[in-house]
């Protein structure tokens, strides 16, 4: 690979729009879009909504407390935020700006208002369709696959815009087939750090910024911090608690701004703080560490090309894995030891369950990068899992192959066992 090729153009591009803003967590704040893009449509408060959401939303929405809103959760106060006080051009950063005064409106508003949640029935994973009434008019816009992706908006009888429906999840976004574990670290060997300084130097200034708050204050089951403060004081449980930590404070309605990746703010935050916790242990260059994240970023985003945006599998796990590769190649590692630390963590906690966004995610982060981690260990200590170890197979991309066969098909019922045990909870 060379700079400049078609190639290399099209990894930055992977880059540059997996890697957006968002505050919040990502579903909640898609309702919220949504919201306000009805909202925008119709153009005034609705005097009913009506709710159609795929069960993946219903629990990735539950348990997440919805930023600027003054506390409240679920998918009444995302879409309400969003139509109340949302401003539909900043997208995943959709109520971001919302004053005191729209907060109290938004909780005056929900008090008396008409709101029907109603669970899909469409086969897609990922499906917001939302319906504002304000008398006889009625504006729909529906979302699909993934968090900005509008495919219908209508205006009582006037379609204003209508797409085809397309069961992918990577429906518009680029071509991501020519990810390979190798090519990955072909492109980090050659990049221009020029290249990806906007993306991933934006990611690492929110995560990290994310990640000292969730240690500074309490946030959720604070889980950064008991790392730190009940395990010993080494770079492996650093990098583990601050990553962590930056999921307390996200998980548990924090207003900062965070660097989505594959959709989703704990994989963004998990792929970068371990990687930049160890880059300052060893005094990396920036070039280093902006090389060292791409590869982490990249190695997830193969990952979760297989998996699917939203699933039964735990995607912070394919993150720590991310996480675990990118330590690798600062630490000197290249194709070898990137393809080793790879398989090694996707043997360890390949799996995990995904039951929706909440505190708890942060532990699981935890978990994900000591995998990672360990996975590189194994990889110094000429130790490594074999194919026929479980889903291990000969070849690192086989094995992530291998991972996205298990969440699209193998998973297919334990999600819908999720939900209805969420749902028997009175989730």
């Amino acid at each position: 690979m060379e700079r400049g090729d078609t190639l290399y153009q099209q990894f930055v591009a992977i880059l540059e729009e997996e890697l957006r803003p968002a505050m919040g967590c990502t579903e909640p704040i898609a309702l919220a879009y949504a919201g306000a893009k009805a909202r925008e449509i119709l153009g005034t408060l609705p005097d009913r909504i009506e709710i159609y959401v795929s069960g993946n939303i219903i629990k990735n929405v539950k348990s997440v407390v919805v930023p600027n809103t003054g506390g409240m959760r679920g998918i009444a106060a995302a879409v309400c935020a969003g139509v109340v006080a949302g401003d539909a051009s900043r997208q995943l950063e959709v109520i971001s700006q919302v004053s005191h005064e729209k907060q109290e409106e938004l909780h005056k508003y929900m008090s008396g208002a008409d709101v029907k949640i109603i669970p899909s029935s469409s086969e897609l994973v990922f499906d917001i369709d939302l319906r504002l009434y304000a008398g006889e008019d009625c504006a729909r816009v529906r979302i699909i696959n993934h968090h900005t992706n509008i495919v219908h908006m209508s205006h009582n009888d006037e379609v204003l815009l209508d797409m085809p429906i397309e069961e992918s999840s990577e429906d518009h976004l680029t071509d991501k087939s020519c990810l390979s574990v190798d090519r990955i670290v072909e492109f980090a060997d050659v990049l221009n750090v020029e290249d990806v300084r906007g993306s991933i130097g934006r990611q690492i200034q929110y995560n990290m910024a994310i990640a000292r708050e969730g240690l500074k204050n309490s946030w959720g089951a604070n889980i950064g911090s008991v790392i730190l403060n009940r395990q010993t004081d080494s770079v492996e449980h650093r990098a583990a608690a601050y990553a962590a930590a930056g999921s307390d404070a996200r998980m548990s309605g924090c207003e900062m701004p965070v660097i989505i990746l594959s959709g989703s703010g704990n994989q963004g935050i998990t792929a970068s703080v371990p990687v930049v916790i160890y880059a300052e242990n060893i005094g990396a260059s920036e070039e280093e560490l902006l090389k060292a994240v791409a590869v982490s970023d990249l190695i997830t985003v193969h990952q979760k090309t297989g998996i699917g945006r939203l699933s039964a599998y735990c995607g912070a796990i394919s993150a720590g894995c991310g996480a675990g590769a990118g330590i690798a190649y600062l630490l000197g590692g290249r194709k070898e030891a990137v393809a080793h630390t790879v398989v090694n963590a996707i043997a360890v906690l390949s799996g995990t369950i995904c039951d929706g966004a909440k505190p708890s995610c942060a532990a699981k982060i935890a978990s994900a990068v000591n995998a990672g981690i360990l996975g590189y260990n194994m990889y110094q200590e000429n130790q490594q899992f074999y194919g026929g170890d479980g889903i291990v197979t000969k070849g690192a991309d086989k094995t992530v192959s291998n991972v996205g066969r298990l969440a699209r098909e193998g998973m297919r019922e334990t999600d819908r066992t999720i939900l209805r045990i969420m749902l028997d909870n009175g989730c």
